[in-house]
């Protein structure tokens, strides 16, 4: 395991010890600011967790013109090119939903044809991929606990 991503990964998760979140929000738009960044501290919990687990990172938030969505972190782990979809969840509500629930199967088909754009694009039209999912509930006042799930969906049904 690379030595910078390890030190970074303990940076990152040092400064989680107390979970992503911030203070509770006041009013609905602050609730909307909060889970925006709670969401972008989740991708960077995520980018350094998968760092510091050997995944060679090669996109990040990647989007195409036409397409609905965003693939949040596409990367190598070993052969195989990964395209992982980041769900955080903050707060008490995290007991009764899983944050990969949220990846509904019309989610799933945007991330194919998201995937398939950026295949296509790039020429890798011989590489092996698949879907992860890394789902990370960071209760307040705790440590994130983090789970990936490899290979989480297949993307031949969505087309």
């Amino acid at each position: 395991m690379p030595l910078f991503a390890c030190i970074m990964f303990g940076l990152v998760d040092f400064a989680a010890r107390k979970g992503l979140a911030t203070e509770p929000p006041g009013s609905q738009s602050d609730a909307k600011q909060q889970a925006r960044l709670t969401g972008i501290r989740g991708e960077t919990y995520a980018y350094w967790y998968l760092r510091r687990h050997g995944y060679i990172m090669v996109a990040r938030n990647f989007t195409a013109t036409g397409l609905k969505g965003e693939i949040d972190l596409v990367g190598y782990d070993g052969p195989v090119l990964a395209f992982v979809e980041v769900k955080t969840r903050a707060g008490s509500h995290t007991e009764f939903a899983k944050p990969e629930d949220a990846v509904t199967p019309e989610k799933r088909r945007h991330l194919f044809r998201m995937a398939r754009r950026f295949l296509v694009e790039r020429r890798l039209d011989q590489v092996s991929c698949r879907f992860d999912v890394l789902a990370i509930e960071s209760p307040p006042g705790q440590r994130p606990v983090v789970r990936l799930h490899k290979g989480a969906f297949t993307g031949y049904n969505y087309s």
